[in-house]
């Protein structure tokens, strides 16, 4: 039979679906500490690309999203040091909020929770590169892809 394939319809539901969650669960890591974004979004780009060009190029030019996903294609991951910066300091403050609680409990869930806290400071420092941060242009005036309706930004390095 010549008609459209059905898996590739299913399949393609299926991925726009798990790429709108990934879009939820990266918008949740906007907001709260521990949860990434960028992984997320970069999974929901990937989910985009074989299901929708549509909601991919919605991706791409997201204000909030759209940056991430060019500074990861640009360099192949890595964070700005700005983003190390703030992931170390989030995480050390919960590793002393979570150390003085731990203190009255268990010693060793404190030196556990400070063992890992220097593992992750480790990680962060040299395993993880840096990359320049991305600034934001004003787009052009007729900044509007085609078809799409949605407006186009750009990003200087």
């Amino acid at each position: 039979m010549n008609g459209p394939n059905f898996a590739m319809t299913t399949r393609g539901v299926i991925y726009a679906g798990l790429g709108w969650c990934s879009v939820a669960l990266g918008l949740a890591g906007i907001i709260l500490p521990g949860l990434p974004t960028t992984v997320f979004v970069i999974a929901a780009s990937y989910l985009f690309a074989r299901s929708s060009p549509r909601f991919e190029v919605w991706l791409r030019t997201n204000r909030w999203f759209g940056p991430r996903l060019q500074r990861y294609r640009d360099y192949g991951g890595g964070m700005p040091r700005s983003a190390k910066l703030a992931a170390l300091a989030s995480m050390w403050t919960a590793i002393t909020l979570s150390s003085v609680a731990l203190a009255r409990i268990s010693i060793a869930g404190l030196f556990i929770t400070i063992a890992l806290g220097v593992a992750g400071t480790l990680s962060i420092l040299f395993l993880v590169r840096t990359v320049p941060a991305l600034k934001p242009v004003m787009p052009a005036p007729a900044g509007l892809l085609p078809n799409l309706g949605i407006a186009a930004a750009t990003f200087r390095r």
